[in-house]
């Protein structure tokens, strides 16, 4: 029978797991390979070194199942982990539900949110490999300031290129990375040849993820190895490090006494979704379970619902490998939403050969029902939370009003990535009505696909 007593479940850091889990192994279908933007055909180590130390890039093509972290990781892991996970039983209450619902709180960390958790493994690796500066991109912020803490533990400098938006809307986000000794560019800028580019055809242009990946792959190209890139999400190697999350998630479930029927996350490139999901897609596949695996993401932003699953650049100039994943097409521009970690044109690579298994489900929601769902939780539960994680937030009240319809039990478990503390004048335009609801036209999308690079997939090399 589930717990009816706790409303937080904790773990000894002794009990915190020693290993993060590679779903590679475990998927009903192998991964696409990743491609060479000149040739086109399947990238090797070498083609990846440029960019990434060797420790990382081996993570990102790795076939093991489970991969150690570090005891220098593990050290700094316990500063903020194992992070809690609560049973909701206020917002049960508020919505006279017989769901259960439960969240991973990864708002705890030092920066407020999931991000540290690759952002330390990645500087470790850049350190052990005699790296002294990264460059980096971030949308609200969050990625970079986790970037820039996790530099400032292992001694490196960072270099972050904030989307232009952002930038302007979250100025205590730059504030953050600069105490902890990064650099901070409002993307796109004049300092690379990308931004240059991109200013040229739209001087106003208010940037995206994929414009500030562009400059700060190119910094790191062009530096001849002194400098070595980072990615907040997308990648395999980072959705792996994440993974910490649902393996803790997993033994505090036990000490509910309860299990998920549905797992649920926000999903803008997919790291926090998958570091909860991908324990669990392990469990359903492995025991024949029916848990559902949830996807929430903006109207304004709709990779999954609305993109097209095909080969695409990670960047808006074409400077990064193809991958193949659920996409709007690398030039596309979204809407200056406030969720400014979703504003990605592409989901990751393993996130999308889920959805189109079936594995995974996905939602996209509209900012004011989100805004309004972050509001309800907040009144119910205390914490206030981060315009990104309000998107699985009002997944799961939707799912709770559907048990509620249904007279059933739910159990309900999504992932908490991060606070709101630095998003209040997001919530400011929210009570004074300011906000606009932004659908992405199908016709847009259309347009975008119509220059997706070119992919011969037949001629591939089977089994690269």
């Amino acid at each position: 029978m589930p717990d009816k007593l706790h409303t937080k479940y904790v773990l000894d850091e002794r009990e915190m797991p020693r290993a993060w889990y590679n779903i590679i192994p475990d998927l009903p279908h192998p991964l696409a390979p990743v491609l060479h933007p000149g040739t086109r055909q399947p990238v090797g180590p070498d083609d990846l070194a440029p960019l990434f130390p060797m420790g990382l890039i081996l993570q990102e093509v790795s076939t093991e199942r489970y991969i150690e972290i570090p005891e220098p990781v593990r050290q700094i892991y316990t500063q903020w982990r194992p992070s809690p996970l609560y049973r909701a039983r206020q917002l049960e209450q508020a919505l006279d539900t017989p769901a259960r619902i439960y969240y991973k709180y990864e708002g705890v960390s030092p920066v407020g949110s999931h991000k540290p958790n690759t952002a330390v493994a990645q500087a470790y690796y850049n350190q052990q490999a005699g790296v002294k500066k990264i460059s980096t991109e971030t949308g609200a912020g969050q990625w970079g300031s986790s970037m820039a803490m996790a530099g400032a533990f292992f001694g490196i400098e960072v270099e972050v290129f904030m989307v232009k938006i952002s930038y302007q809307q979250k100025p205590f986000r730059r504030s953050m990375m600069q105490a902890y000794g990064a650099t901070v560019h409002a993307s796109p800028t004049n300092l690379t040849q990308a931004g240059r580019s991109i200013l040229a055809q739209d001087p106003d242009g208010l940037g995206s993820l994929g414009t500030a990946i562009s400059e700060a792959v190119e910094v790191a190209a062009s530096s001849g190895g002194t400098i070595k890139y980072a990615l907040g999400s997308v990648l395999n190697h980072v959705l792996l490090h994440q993974t910490i999350v649902g393996e803790e998630t997993l033994l505090q479930m036990a000490q509910a006494d309860d299990y998920p029927d549905v797992v649920i996350g926000c999903a803008g490139g997919g790291s926090n979704m998958a570091g909860l999901a991908f324990p669990f897609i392990r469990e359903r596949l492995n025991r024949g379970l029916n848990t559902r695996f949830l996807a929430a993401e903006p109207t304004a932003c709709p990779s999954l619902t609305k993109g097209v699953y095909a080969y695409d650049f990670g960047d808006t100039v074409g400077m990064t490998p193809l991958m193949k994943m659920h996409t709007l097409g690398h030039d596309f521009v979204p809407a200056g939403i406030h969720a400014g970690g979703l504003r990605y044109h592409g989901m990751a690579p393993l996130m999308s050969l889920l959805h189109e298994d079936g594995i995974l489900e996905a939602q996209a929601y509209a900012q004011n029902n989100i805004f309004a769902a972050a509001v309800e939780f907040a009144r119910a539960e205390g914490i206030i939370p981060a315009p990104e994680s309000a998107h699985a937030i009002c997944a799961a009240i939707n799912e709770a009003l559907e048990a509620k319809e249904a007279g059933e039990e739910r159990v309900i478990l999504f992932n908490l990535s991060g606070h709101g503390h630095f998003d209040m004048a997001a919530y400011d335009a929210y009570f004074e009505g300011k906000l606009q609801d932004f659908e992405y036209p199908a016709e847009a999308i259309a347009d975008a696909t119509t220059r997706l690079p070119q992919v011969d997939e037949t001629a591939l090399v089977p089994g690269d």
